[in-house]
């Protein structure tokens, strides 16, 4: 691995973290360490990177904002690959082209406040751009799959590659980058409309007051933990299930929302990995229904 480091720095490839708490990178703030941290400065270095990882068949993660994963506490023994250096933003008229490492929520305020809509249901997301649609992250009855166009990707043979709205296969909560993990979004064109400024700030004003008091926005959490089952919302069941307030170690079901877990008293990646369980189990117990994680598990192989 240190060999590696030192080609990645003779390629200058970017920014190199050593040795990294991954609690400074995700939103539960959780996680072991990572050996190492890479933020490609642009598509060349990135594929130099990809290069090196592949042929010498390391380990890796592409890691957006950290907003929908669950860390294992172990080592991270590969290198995490950080975008934040792709955030160009180039907007003509209603298209807006955008890198992967731009924030969703920054990107969904300034486009609202232009007056262009679409993009209303992001600004209480706090993911990347590449990692929203990775995830066909949603609210409010839409998601990334009703903007979102085309994506530039960089495909398993390092090629960059244009993929169409319909080859992405955006379903609720899925697309076909969670299917096919060695594409990597680089880059992506959404399609907005105008609207009336100041009618969709006060709907994004409103929805905000609503999220401060339903949502357990003061602790450490990643949203949403489980995917809505066809006829009633996940929070709904586990409310009536009794566990709203659950802990384990220093993991708790938030009381304010039950399809929240909390990281309310300096917990570890093993407390909410196992209230997620727990959690299951229970309500596959008490009502049959097998609730589908929407956070994705990292390093617990």
């Amino acid at each position: 691995m240190e060999e590696i480091i030192k080609l990645i720095d003779k390629y200058k490839v970017g920014k190199i973290l050593i040795d990294e708490p991954l609690k400074k990178y995700n939103t539960y703030k959780i996680g072991g360490i990572a050996k190492c941290i890479v933020f490609p400065k642009n598509e060349e270095k990135l594929k130099i990177l990809l290069k090196l990882i592949k042929e010498n068949n390391i380990k890796y993660k592409v890691l957006g904002k950290g907003s929908n994963v669950i860390f294992s506490s172990k080592p991270f023994e590969g290198i995490i690959i950080k975008l934040d250096e792709f955030d160009k933003l180039i907007l003509e008229d209603t298209v807006v082209t955008v890198g992967a490492g731009y924030s969703l929520m920054k990107l969904a305020l300034e486009m609202t406040k232009k007056g262009l809509s679409g993009l209303e249901f992001a600004t209480g997301i706090p993911g990347s751009v590449g990692g929203s649609i990775y995830m066909n992250a949603g609210a409010y009855n839409s998601d990334m799959g009703y903007i979102v166009s085309e994506i530039k990707a960089i495909d398993p043979n390092l090629n960059i590659v244009t993929l169409y709205n319909a080859e992405l296969d955006f379903h609720y909560r899925t697309s076909f980058l969670q299917t096919h993990k060695d594409y990597i979004c680089i880059e992506a064109k959404l399609v907005l409309k105008h609207g009336d400024k100041k009618e969709m700030m006060e709907i994004v004003e409103d929805r905000k007051r609503r999220r401060l008091m339903t949502q357990p926005l003061e602790y450490p959490s990643a949203g949403s933990v489980f995917r809505n089952p066809t006829n009633i919302p996940a929070g709904k069941l586990i409310e009536d299930a009794g566990l709203k307030g659950k802990t384990i170690g220093g993991a708790m079901v938030s009381k304010k929302h039950a399809n929240f877990i909390i990281n309310y008293d300096k917990a570890t990646s093993e407390d909410i990995y196992n209230l997620v369980n727990y959690i299951k189990d229970e309500i596959k117990k008490q009502t049959g229904v097998e609730l589908k994680q929407e956070q994705e598990y990292v390093n617990w192989e």
